[in-house]
């Protein structure tokens, strides 16, 4: 699906920042396309945009209001339906990244309709795909793996995809989650597709393209997640990636949701991630580490950085502290 912009970035009655992960996200990357925020009284969630009602954002020209919470459950509370009807009687389309669709909502889709726009539920895939044949295909990719959950793989992804286009170098971003949708105004959400085609869906969004073409793949989940590797397997074996980046928060306790397993060490997530993308890339090769290092002190986080590059010969950066040039150095040098 394509999402048209500008933005509304529409926040509800989020109950914090986190809350609104999604719609800060697509405004740290696409601050052009994002021109205001709708927030209900209550709302705990900022994100520095100018508060518009729908009638000012409809005369500031926004062609699409983006629900940029993720709340427990996915849910869509009535509170905001009389909202979004009155958006769309102004003129602007819905995209939606929770499990509730706003396409199943009645008085939604009526207004929608008389009014020729569209309600878009960015999580869920408008088309069928096919199972996964494996056959490699021209072009690169490049697939950002991790130690677990929301460890920072779409924006290294974005920042990776940035520094090439910086350098010159034919590139996509490939978008696999909702909030990377909001970003680039397309992809495929990998999560809420059947599993047997979650391959297939990832060779479809990283087609055969020029050899020197790179697709720079937002990674999923986590091989050492016990509740998502199922996606990450998916994603490893249809991006046949030609490059692996590791992504990985530096203090974190235990994985995401499950407080009685332990992250990985880096080494050994880098092994396992090798192996699955052998099978349908056997010249995969990692470049990379990317680090969150925001929990933890600057001097622990410069530490942490050495160490994994001392136990891995790989170089090892904070995106947003160091940015991702000595990790596109690498790239580039082994493909002389």
């Amino acid at each position: 699906m394509t999402i048209e912009n500008p933005y509304l970035m529409f926040l509800g009655d989020a109950a914090d920042q986190l809350a609104a992960k999604v719609a800060n996200g697509t405004r740290i990357w696409r601050p052009d396309w994002c021109i205001g925020q709708f927030r209900l009284p209550g709302c705990g969630a900022d994100l520095g945009l100018p508060d518009m009602t729908m009638e000012e954002a409809a005369a500031a020209g926004v062609r699409t209001i983006i629900v940029g919470v993720a709340n427990r459950g996915g849910i869509i509370p009535d509170s905001w339906v009389a909202e979004l009807k009155r958006g769309l009687e102004l003129g602007m389309n819905i995209a939606s990244g929770l499990h509730n669709k706003v396409a199943e909502i009645p008085e939604l889709v009526e207004i929608a309709k008389a009014n020729g726009l569209r309600l878009d539920d960015v999580r869920h895939p408008t088309r069928n795909f096919s199972v996964a044949n494996g056959i490699k295909r021209p072009g690169k990719r490049l697939l950002t793996v991790g130690t677990d959950c929301s460890v920072g793989k779409m924006f290294t992804s974005l920042a990776i995809e940035k520094e090439m286009r910086e350098r010159g170098l034919k590139t996509s971003f490939r978008a696999t989650g909702q909030t990377g949708i909001f970003i680039v105004g397309d992809g495929v959400s990998v999560d809420a597709v059947v599993a047997d085609f979650i391959s297939g869906a990832t060779e479809w969004l990283t087609p055969a393209n020029d050899p020197d073409h790179w697709d720079v793949v937002e990674g999923q989940g986590s091989l050492f997640h016990a509740s998502y590797a199922g996606v990450t397997m998916g994603l490893i074996h249809g991006a046949q990636p030609d490059v692996l980046v590791v992504c990985h928060e530096a203090g974190r306790p235990h994985m995401r949701g499950l407080p009685d397993y332990e992250l990985p060490p880096i080494p050994e997530t880098i092994d396992f991630n090798l192996q699955a993308a052998r099978l349908t890339n056997p010249q995969v090769r990692c470049a990379g580490v990317a680090v969150n290092t925001s929990h933890v002190s600057d001097a622990d986080g410069e530490a942490f950085c050495r160490r994994v590059t001392e136990e891995t010969g790989l170089p090892c950066v904070d995106t947003m502290k160091h940015g991702v040039g000595a990790i596109v150095d690498r790239i580039q040098a082994e493909e002389l």
